[in-house]
């Protein structure tokens, strides 16, 4: 089971974590970043491209399934303007077992910070800079484009 939201509204983590414990599970690992305050950010914005980003997140989706067995596979991006605190990525991943379910969670996340067609732009007061991608994002999803062991 494959769920895949992008959308303007909060994340209700509760709500999608239980649709991964729902699978009957022994193992569901998640994830919830969060928009951070550093460096004086006051607000992000994010911007997407509609269906382009869900086929994106769906295809990362269907490649953890197949590669760990999992039973459920759950990813919700928010878009728009968030402020310091608010979630703006939930991904969850349940398995027959833990150690699959958190690497499948871990891959999710690194590969969907480089190959979801989001841009962000980070405000400063008055002031506001596109968000380059960084390097250690690169180097995190390369380690699982790898052939697994």
């Amino acid at each position: 089971m494959i769920r895949v939201s992008v959308q303007a509204a909060p994340i209700d983590s509760g709500t999608a974590l239980s649709y991964a414990e729902r699978t009957g599970a022994g193992g569901v690992a998640s994830f919830t970043g969060l928009v951070r305050s550093d460096d004086g950010v006051t607000a992000l914005e994010l911007e997407h491209y509609p269906g382009a980003t869900e086929a994106a997140l769906t295809r990362l989706a269907e490649e953890a399934a197949q590669r760990w067995s999992l039973l459920a596979v759950v990813i919700v991006h928010r878009v728009g303007r968030m402020v310091p605190g608010d979630r703006v990525v939930f991904v969850a991943a349940a398995a027959a077992h833990r150690a699959p379910a958190l690497e499948a969670c871990a891959f999710l996340i690194d590969r969907l910070k480089t190959e979801a067609p989001f841009w962000k732009r980070e405000r400063r007061g008055d002031e506001s800079r596109w968000v380059a991608a960084r390097a250690s994002d690169d180097a995190a999803a390369a380690k699982w484009r790898a052939a697994p062991d």
